[in-house]
């Protein structure tokens, strides 16, 4: 897999050594090698162009607002974006049983494979080609990002609530996966011991069930002017 599949995919690099791409699409659903340490290392990469990115453009912002945006830019949901953005679905290598369930469209193998790339990028070309990229793929939402609009999730706020009054973190349990493997919907619950509360909540993703869930359960603790 060499020139034409980078382009075809979106990936605007010319790769010196098209093993190191093929081996960034390859699932580990398939035979063989796969993108598993790549992933590892393009999520790492990821994680530090987006941090330097915000560190030298926002340089009033705190910790935590720049902490927090970075979290709403590296993500699966944001990763998985991206990688259809670039259409990467279509250039992945999944065994049978993946592609027979659309694999190429789960956000987890999307976001995955997209971190794989990044990997190999970065092994092909080195730092600052890696982060060119980077800054391309993600140039509208950077155009966005407001690092003082950013409010801190409900999971971090229930969190810091239950720290507050000394009483145990919450468990999130996912109880229920409905829909065909490209259109999924999550069941999860969030349990508190103390109070005792159970809430559920549902979403496409295990993290957005999850942030609803969390922002229940904060409805059902705190009076409303303290939910914000």
């Amino acid at each position: 897999m060499g020139t034409e599949a980078a382009l075809r995919i979106g990936v605007t690099h010319e790769f010196r050594d098209p093993a190191l791409l093929a081996l960034a699409l390859t699932h580990r659903s398939a035979a063989g090698a796969h993108n598993e340490r790549l992933e590892f290392l393009g999520d790492a990469i990821i994680g530090f162009v987006i941090a330097e990115f915000l560190y030298s453009k926002f340089p009033r912002a705190d910790e935590g607002q720049l902490t927090r945006t970075r979290a709403t830019l590296v993500n699966r949901d944001t990763l998985a974006d991206i990688a259809r953005e670039l259409d990467l679905g279509n250039a992945i290598r999944l065994g049978e049983g993946e592609m027979k369930s659309g694999g190429w469209r789960r956000d987890s193998i999307l976001a995955n494979a997209l971190e794989a790339v990044v990997g190999a990028i970065y092994l092909d070309a080195g730092t600052e080609t890696t982060r060119q990229i980077l800054l391309q793929w993600y140039r509208d939402r950077l155009l966005r990002v407001d690092p003082t609009a950013t409010r801190k999730d409900a999971k971090t706020r229930l969190q810091e609530h239950l720290q507050r009054h000394h009483q145990p973190l919450p468990i999130y349990e996912t109880v229920n996966v409905q829909g065909p493997a490209h259109d999924q919907h999550f069941v999860v619950r969030c349990q508190i011991a103390d109070p005792d509360l159970a809430v559920e909540a549902t979403g496409n993703s295990r993290r957005q069930a999850e942030q609803e869930a969390a922002r229940l359960a904060l409805a059902a603790l705190l009076p409303e002017q303290e939910q914000q």
